[in-house]
């Protein structure tokens, strides 16, 4: 997998869960939203986006995705995530 390739289309697929409200994201939890997309390359990724509690029910929501190619790194995707704040503020940003 190429890791540059890979990271560019994670940065790009997370970013439009980035311009979601918290309560759309809320609607998401427990429902994991999955992809493929074919890179410039050539290669088939799948990407996996979910949205659980990042401490505490009720309070701040956080946001992982991960991709992968098929191959090894089925089993150690590369991820990014972002955590958002009831008040739509992100968290470490």
């Amino acid at each position: 997998m190429n890791n540059e390739e890979a990271s560019t289309i994670l940065k790009a697929h997370l970013e439009p869960y980035r311009r979601r409200s918290y309560a759309d994201l809320l609607a998401l939890m427990g429902t994991p939203q999955v992809a493929e997309v074919l890179g410039p390359s050539g290669v088939k990724y799948q990407l996996e986006v979910e949205v659980f509690w990042d401490s505490r029910k009720g309070g701040d929501i956080r946001v992982l995705a991960g991709i992968h190619d098929g191959g090894w790194r089925a089993f150690k995707p590369l991820c990014d995530d972002f955590i958002l704040a009831p008040n739509g503020a992100f968290v470490g940003a």
